[in-house]
């Protein structure tokens, strides 16, 4: 059978395909045009498991809330290159399926791979993608916040998004919710507050802490014998120094024995006070929640206050709020491409 220009740029504008595998899906079929999207689906299909190994470690990311703020969601669908991720086919299918999701208020990823848009499951759609691009694609994650009012943030790129929740609408709420949106998207805050930071990174910061104070001691006392034999503590901060410094005649061959031997024994004979490490190291903590939560970072917008402070300030009744905040941010600094939080914490 003849295969028409017109029959190939028709299937190709169904499905998206390259003119050739268009071609050759409808000389397969006899020129049926379902038959040769189911074709192509299926090597589509193929084309993603034969790429299952590859590291899908780009993507666009895009958020969306509903227009009454009361549900908002957060999209991440993954490819192998940016030049993919920055493609105006690819934001769009990744647009489009977020709008879908808000427009049917999707409760989480599992439900929205059941979805049907364009008469195909997301899922299939997404597995489809890779035949259009020529990349593994993935639908890497999917999340939502539900409240009394959420808000969303996309960052400029398609590559950082944000969406919180307030559990009370107040005076303001749209512009301060915005702010703190955009607060998250800048300072990547670990948690809502100390409260909801999981035990086991609490104790592993603590335990950094105790390490660095107690390190950080014995080098005070190692430096004190130095400068007690003369010898500067700059000049013997490694064995590569102390060689070079011999040689430029900075310190002398004895002093360089001598730094090495204090260097070797003073560390095993400090005493160290526990009980001063143990405060130290506390508040070494304070200061990570400090930096790492979000209601206790200083707010961009309303500095030297916090965020908790910048929230109840502009919320003149005094009731306990609830802030939930979802980050999810695409970078190619952080492993896999994806770093994605749920935290929430009472104010």
């Amino acid at each position: 059978m003849n295969i028409t220009a017109s029959q190939v740029n028709e299937l190709r504008q169904m499905t998206g395909a390259g003119m050739m595998d268009c071609k050759k899906a409808l000389v397969e079929t006899d020129g049926d045009i379902q038959a040769a999207i189911d074709i192509l689906r299926k090597k589509g299909m193929a084309k993603a498991a034969k790429r299952a190994d590859r590291t899908a470690s780009e993507g666009c990311v895009l958020s969306k809330a509903t227009d009454d703020h009361k549900y908002a969601a957060i999209i991440m669908v993954n490819c192998e290159t940016d030049f993919v991720a920055n493609n105006a086919d690819f934001v769009k299918f990744t647009k489009d399926v977020l709008d879908m999701a808000v427009a049917n208020r999707v409760k989480d990823i599992e439900a929205l791979k059941a979805m049907t848009l364009d008469g195909q499951t997301v899922e299939a759609l997404v597995a489809n993608q890779s035949a259009v691009t020529g990349e593994k694609t993935e639908l890497g994650a999917f999340k939502v916040l539900e409240g009394e009012y959420v808000a969303n943030y996309n960052h400029p790129g398609n590559r950082l998004a944000t969406i919180v929740e307030m559990n009370k609408n107040f005076a303001g709420v749209e512009e301060v919710s915005h702010e703190v949106c955009m607060h998250v998207a800048a300072m990547n805050p670990l948690s809502v507050s100390e409260a909801s930071i999981p035990q086991e990174v609490k104790d592993r910061e603590f335990a950094v802490a105790v390490d660095k104070t107690k390190e950080e001691q014995i080098q005070k006392e190692v430096e004190k014998a130095l400068r007690k034999a003369g010898i500067n503590p700059n000049h013997v901060d490694s064995d590569d120094h102390i060689n070079s410094n011999i040689t430029k005649g900075y310190i002398t061959e004895e002093q360089g024995a001598q730094a090495r031997e204090i260097k070797a024994t003073v560390p095993g004979q400090v005493q160290l006070n526990e009980g001063m490490i143990q405060n130290i190291a506390k508040g070494r903590l304070n200061k990570f929640f400090k930096e790492s939560c979000l209601l206790n970072q200083v707010s961009l917008v309303a500095d030297p206050k916090t965020v908790a402070e910048y929230i109840q300030a502009a919320d003149k009744n005094q009731q306990k709020r609830t802030v939930q905040a979802v980050l999810f941010l695409f970078l190619q600094k952080i492993k896999h491409g994806k770093h994605l939080r749920k935290v929430q914490a009472n104010i």
